[in-house]
């Protein structure tokens, strides 16, 4: 089974000659290679990443809906690792608030991986 989480975009930058990005997964960052829409993505935009590829761009409401899906994807034994990111990130669109570093709220950085 392939699984593509949606995170928000909040930094693009090069590295190597790829163009890459920072994505927010509801306050987990994780380096995200954008190659596949690297003209379609800047940040404050959500993707959906799989094995660290951005491989499409999503807006808010599909990436809501996602979140809600894996939310209840998660009562499954062996998906119960996601309820933590889908709850995380429904809480972050739900307040509206933006979780980057500077954002008033944002979470410590000895909360990031």
């Amino acid at each position: 089974m392939c699984l593509g989480i949606p995170g928000k975009v909040t930094e693009v930058y090069g590295s190597e000659g790829l163009p890459m990005g920072m994505v927010d997964f509801g306050g987990v960052r994780r380096e995200v290679c954008l190659a596949y829409v690297a003209d379609e993505v800047d940040a404050g935009d959500y993707v959906i990443v799989h094995v660290g590829f951005a491989i499409s761009k999503v807006d808010e409401e599909e990436a809501r809906r996602t979140f809600k899906l894996l939310e209840e994807l998660s009562e499954l034994d062996e998906l119960e690792w996601m309820k933590e990111v889908a709850e995380q990130s429904l809480s972050v669109l739900d307040s509206g608030r933006d979780s980057s570093p500077d954002a008033p709220g944002a979470a410590s950085p000895e909360g990031r991986s």
